[in-house]
């Protein structure tokens, strides 16, 4: 009888899991597919540009986002092309997912948290309440930063290459969008790192001077990530993104010791 209980109460948390997980796929599959079918027309009042959706789905907002990477990030003399049906969609595909994910973010954190309610204290509850507009401004922040100072640099170095030995350099669609994405993507969760310490620190699993101890460990495993996700293998580009996430992690230190030295006052 035990045995059953357990297993009826395992049911009842894997059923709950499964309508949280589906209400956020459900979230990003209503904004990818409305990525795909509408276009951002301007319009402007009192000289400021607006924007609102018109049904165009060979025109859409996904397929503007590429017009802009590609003129924004794409180097000077580089074509690029579609060698197969369907990449030019498939690329918009991805494109609109990611922007799914990113602006479905606070629904997904929202349903994560009340999964997990019955488990957690009131003060857990509440620091995943505090770093939900947090998270999506740090993804946002992130991905800004690859795209303006990373991904230009990136493709740039990487072309260079290319352009000394004489060679004339096509850029697939679908490797261009895969590159750009993998960069967002990293970027976007590697500055969660700060409120991922915090976090952690706040809800009392481990110490601020945990951060401090650690610090040598952290700066290896950054540094072994960056060359991981880089593409090339001369050592430049690694520090694009190892950097970036060692200040991070020194603020997300800086930031769990004063909490704790505030905390301790109070």
């Amino acid at each position: 009888m035990c045995i059953r209980d357990r297993i009826n109460g395992i049911n009842v948390h894997i059923e709950e899991l499964r309508k949280r997980v589906i209400r956020s796929i459900i979230s990003i599959l209503v904004i990818t597919v409305f990525i795909l079918t509408f276009h951002a027309t301007p319009f402007e009042i009192m000289e400021v540009t607006l924007y609102y959706p018109y049904p165009e789905p060979l025109n859409n907002i996904a397929a503007q986002f590429t017009n802009v990477m590609k003129g924004e990030l794409v180097p000077d003399g580089v074509q690029l092309i579609q060698t197969a049906p369907g990449q030019a969609f498939f690329s918009q595909v991805y494109i609109a997912a990611l922007i799914g994910i990113v602006v479905s973010i606070p629904i997904i954190v929202r349903e994560f948290i009340s999964f997990l309610r019955p488990a957690l204290k009131e003060r857990e509850i509440n620091v995943g309440r505090s770093i939900t507009l947090p998270a999506v401004g740090l993804f946002i922040t992130g991905c800004t930063f690859s795209y303006a100072a990373v991904i230009p640099f990136i493709l740039d170095f990487l072309y260079r290459y290319g352009e000394s030995a004489g060679l004339v350099t096509f850029l697939n669609i679908m490797d261009f969008v895969t590159f750009v994405l993998q960069f967002l993507l990293a970027f976007g969760i590697s500055f969660q790192l700060p409120l991922i310490m915090y976090a952690i620190s706040l809800s009392g699993l481990v110490d601020a001077k945990f951060w401090r101890r650690n610090l040598r460990y952290a700066i290896i495993a950054i540094i072994v990530f960056g060359a991981v996700i880089t593409p090339d293998g001369s050592g430049v580009t690694m520090w694009f993104v190892s950097l970036p996430m060692i200040a991070l992690y020194f603020a997300g230190m800086i930031v769990a010791e004063r909490q704790e030295r505030k905390t301790l006052k109070t």
